[in-house]
């Protein structure tokens, strides 16, 4: 018999499901989050079981059953005893096969082709004590979506963990800071009054095309049909996830030099990185490359690809805040506060690899003067109330068929955390269950950028060499930013 855990009190009120809660629970949106975590040492099933206890399960979504209204149309979450043995699944594996990496990819991917059992709250996690070529051992954490998005999951995962250097200290997770403006003179005021007069202008026009590209996008618009592209229905597909860790201080570098952010120079590796891949599989597709080949250019002209780019639109959870929540049992806001905007990727090989930077943070300054991530998050709000959660899917459906892509990036601890006492290696978070054929994702942790890949295997068969070709394109433009003399390479 496992262990049976009281998550709440039984007398806890029952919660109606969000609108984006009841959009995941649609055919079409089916929706999972999943996060691969590697372990520096053999993982202690029995510490995570007694760490789960005390932390995840005292939030009310982990500990919440997904139960369908007697009078039917509508569900709600419905407080219950949580038997933690059903949730952490540690299957038997030989530590001295062949392959462990392939197993691991194999394993994950098995996963991806079962359902959670609705009987129990909607997450497990399953331990691999496998030696890989990164870590001693594998965590898989997998949750719905329904329960929440994934900053907020992966935020609340971090709050169980603990600094290596200080078990009793939580993660540092770096915060960019705004910089405060000067005191100013009159003649300074009238500047800014004519900047900000601009700037409001420039957001009602490009909000106004952003809604006009969504709606055409919804009806017609559709990308160019290429190699990444995902066949219909390839939402039900099992999924392939793979992941490459990259120097997070070379991004940095770039970052500096050309003085931009990280996002823009991660979305600019990944529009290289895509352009290097995309040639290739336009030609012969053979994998080999000379230094003839990889100046052919095979690439079709005027082709549409674009990414549906995740967006949090609320401020990012605190970590102390969901740690005091789980402690103390007390209250802060949690659900899916995510939306995503339909972003412009250019696939073209450039001569200079700093023009895919550049062209990467145009396109980010640009949505950054717009509405559009709150326009379609309350557009899809206002359409589950009205029409239901089935309508609202079809039309999220077609819009992300419609395009290629998606892509996130989250910022990790800076420092080394442990998962109940275990050192971790990497953090990969990705997501299943959408139209997409390829998810990109960008996790930073302590020095290190990993690049989590999820593909559709018929339209992606070798992400491997996909990783390999973001990997390379940070090196080609970091390389670049050195010869050119605006960075100097750390020592």
């Amino acid at each position: 018999m496992g262990k049976i855990i009281g998550g709440e009190s039984p007398m806890k009120v029952e919660e109606p499901l969000s609108p984006a809660a009841r959009l995941f629970q649609t055919r079409r949106f089916n929706c999972y989050i999943i996060a691969i975590i590697g372990c520096k040492i053999t993982i202690n099933s029995n510490v995570i079981k007694a760490g789960l206890e005390h932390t995840l399960i005292k939030h009310p979504r982990f500990s919440s059953l997904m139960v369908t209204n007697k009078s039917g149309g509508g569900m709600r979450w419905t407080p219950t005893n949580v038997n933690i043995e059903d949730h952490v699944i540690t299957p038997n594996v030989d530590p001295n096969m062949g392959s462990p990496d392939q197993f691991i990819e194999n394993y994950i991917s098995n996963v991806t082709k079962t359902s959670l059992d609705y009987c129990k709250p909607l997450w497990d996690i399953h331990i691999l004590n496998l030696k890989t070529s990164e870590a001693e051992s594998t965590a898989i954490f997998r949750f719905h979506h329904s329960i929440g998005d994934g900053m907020s999951i992966m935020s609340l995962v971090l709050a169980g963990t603990r600094k290596t250097s200080d078990p009793t200290a939580l993660p540092t997770i770096p915060i960019k800071k705004r910089k405060r403006s000067s005191n100013s003179n009159n003649s300074n005021r009238l500047v800014k009054l004519v900047s900000c007069l601009w700037f409001i202008l420039q957001v009602i026009c490009n909000t106004l095309v952003d809604v006009v590209m969504f709606i055409a996008t919804t009806t017609f618009l559709r990308d160019t049909k290429n190699p990444l592209k995902g066949a219909p229905k390839t939402e039900l597909n099992p999924k392939w996830f793979v992941h490459k860790t990259v120097s997070l201080d070379d991004i940095k570098l770039v970052k500096n030099a050309m003085h931009m952010t990280i996002n823009d120079v991660i979305l600019g590796v990944t529009e290289a990185g895509l352009s290097r891949y995309l040639n290739r599989r336009y030609g012969d597709g053979d994998g080999e490359e000379d230094a003839a080949k990889q100046k052919r250019n095979d690439l079709p002209r005027k082709l549409r690809f674009r990414a549906a780019l995740i967006f949090n639109i609320r401020p990012s959870m605190a970590i102390e805040a969901l740690a005091d929540m789980m402690e103390r049992k007390s209250k802060t806001k949690w659900g899916n506060y995510i939306s995503f905007v339909l972003l412009p990727i250019t696939i073209a090989l450039r001569d200079d690899p700093l023009d895919y930077v550049r062209n990467a943070k145009a396109i980010v300054d640009r949505k950054k003067r717009s509405l559009e991530a709150k326009c379609t998050f309350l557009t899809a709000k206002i359409i589950v109330k009205l029409l239901g959660a089935k309508v609202a899917a079809a039309i999220s459906h077609r819009i992300v068929s419609n395009t290629t892509m998606s892509f996130s990036n989250m910022v990790g601890p800076a420092d080394e955390i442990s998962f109940y006492g275990h050192p971790m290696a990497y953090l990969a978070p990705s997501v299943y269950g959408h139209p997409h054929a390829l998810t990109v994702h960008f996790q930073s942790y302590m020095n290190m950028m990993t690049i989590s890949l999820g593909v559709d295997i018929e339209a992606v068969p070798d992400p491997h060499q996909l990783c390999n070709d973001l990997a390379e394109s940070l090196k080609l433009i970091k390389d670049a930013a050195i010869k050119t003399g605006i960075a100097k390479e750390s020592v």
